[in-house]
């Protein structure tokens, strides 16, 4: 009984030094009112279906495949403009590529845009960005100086653009002077946003944090040897729609991709540790999700920009904080490039400018309204490793639901694939007789979608002398390091 009594004593001391002490009123506090922290983890040119929750083989994602667990899924979710930099402009804007005028890769997003990190910065929030930029325009590897070119983001951990990942260069804060990330750029990104994310633990602002890596995109080979190790090429089970002569040297790439995106599971699990060790995890909205996909020999074709399954969807995971009361499933919502933004907004409760044209998600989340029923993907003009002189790209506009793909290109009808039937898109049924009225039916509703967003379709040289782009004799705006 006395012993009971001393137990009752010291549990009641506690309590009080704990009521009474001021840290730990903090900490309290801040759960309660602090708006929700928001981590997107950005990679590039990973592919929807290489993840071990897609139904991937190939893929070793374990610790993708727990957070997808415990996420909104949105399977379908594409990259309307399926290249870099018009990705990057659209996910900060809110904006479609035509409104922000960053269609093609190594042109500067205006500096006046209204753009997250600004709209974050206003709303109270400490600002961070880790990782490749590829929205300045002035150069690869050159120094982007803080103020405009930075759009908003304080704490820059920033490179314009390389995939040299093991002899990465980086700009630190307002420091002008080259660095270089030691060894994988991939492990030294990852621990420069925990360290960040420690630091914000104790200020009375939440945060913003990007961290843009610059794998699974080429070259394939250069994850550290523990994980090349992990893929045999002869092992590889190949997409139905890579032709023979490009099998062997498709499986080889695959290995090495398949590496990288290993690489990048295990820094998701770390990061995810972390937040959970240091209490933010209930108070962070986790995006995870890729700039586009890599065709990776199906079709023919590498890399992106095209219309093709590899190369326009994307991975698209919210993890939401359980206060917020959304549920964790899948969804079949097409979310486009341009909704990543208002959908956070909404999340957070900021005011969403006008200048956003994306869709917000979270009455739909909250089961309020069905959106999303088809996403436009677009080519303004084909550049780089799709250029028209060297290897056929086309200007196109397609329309994507959740079964079929349709897309138009500046003669007319060009592809029309049935992805559940077909989800390798292998049988073109364009203009075959019993799919008239199908086709009729999504034309209507791409010239619809079209004239909703006032896109004239127009050649892609067009757009060009309008955003006064210099281009060389691809099409391609030129770059230095």
């Amino acid at each position: 009984m006395i012993h009971l009594k001393k137990v009752l004593t010291l549990i009641l001391v506690l309590n009080v030094f704990l009521a009474c002490n001021p840290k730990t009123e903090k900490v309290v506090e801040r759960t309660k009112k602090t708006p929700p922290n928001v981590l997107i983890l950005l990679t590039d040119q990973w592919r929807a279906q290489a993840t071990g929750y897609a139904g991937d083989p190939n893929a070793q994602t374990p610790h993708l495949d727990s957070l997808a667990a415990m996420s909104v899924n949105f399977k379908n979710a594409v990259s309307g403009m399926p290249v870099c930099s018009p990705f990057r402009a659209s996910l900060l804007t809110g904006q479609r590529p035509l409104t922000h005028g960053v269609f093609m890769n190594d042109v500067q997003l205006d500096t006046n845009a209204v753009t997250m990190g600004k709209i974050f910065s206003k709303a109270g929030y400490d600002t961070g960005y880790i990782g490749k930029w590829h929205l300045d325009g002035h150069g690869r590897l050159q120094f982007i100086p803080p103020g405009a070119r930075r759009q908003g983001f304080d704490f820059w951990r920033g490179n314009e653009c390389t995939h040299n990942y093991n002899e990465s260069v980086y700009y630190e804060n307002d420091d002008p002077n080259r660095k270089i990330w030691e060894d994988y750029d991939t492990f030294k990104q990852t621990d420069a946003a925990i360290r960040f994310m420690n630091n914000q633990k104790e200020s009375d602002s939440p945060f913003l944090m990007i961290v843009s890596y610059g794998t699974p995109h080429a070259p394939y080979h250069t994850a550290p040897e523990e994980y090349r190790n992990r893929f045999d090429p002869d092992k590889i089970i190949l997409h139905e729609n890579v032709p023979d002569s490009l099998k062997m040297r498709a499986k080889k790439d695959l290995a090495g991709y398949y590496a990288h995106i290993s690489a990048l599971d295990d820094m998701v699990g770390k990061v995810i540790e972390n937040l959970k060790e240091s209490g933010q995890l209930e108070n962070t909205i986790l995006v995870f999700t890729s700039d586009h996909g890599d065709l990776l020999g199906s079709h023919g074709a590498y890399k992106k920009q095209q219309p093709y399954e590899e190369s326009a969807r994307v991975p698209m995971l919210f993890y939401i904080p359980e206060k917020l009361k959304i549920a964790v499933e899948e969804k079949d919502a097409l979310m486009n490039s341009e909704d990543i933004l208002p959908t956070i907004l909404g999340l957070c409760n900021i005011p969403i400018p006008n200048s956003v044209e994306g869709i917000n998600y979270r009455p739909y989340l909250e089961g309020k309204e069905q959106l999303g029923k088809a996403a436009l993907l677009t080519c303004v003009q084909p550049f780089g490793q799709w250029n028209k002189v060297e290897h056929g790209g086309r200007e196109y506009r397609a329309i994507k639901t959740k079964q079929y793909t349709y897309a138009r290109d500046l003669k007319g009808a060009w592809l029309l694939f049935d992805n559940e039937k077909d989800p390798y898109q292998m049988n073109n049924l364009v203009d075959q007789a019993q799919y008239a009225s199908l086709q009729n039916d999504l034309d209507k509703q791409l010239s619809e979608r079209l004239r909703e967003t006032g896109d004239e379709f127009l050649p892609g040289m067009d757009y060009i002398e309008k955003w006064g782009y210099p281009v060389d004799e691809t099409g391609t705006v030129p770059y230095t390091h």
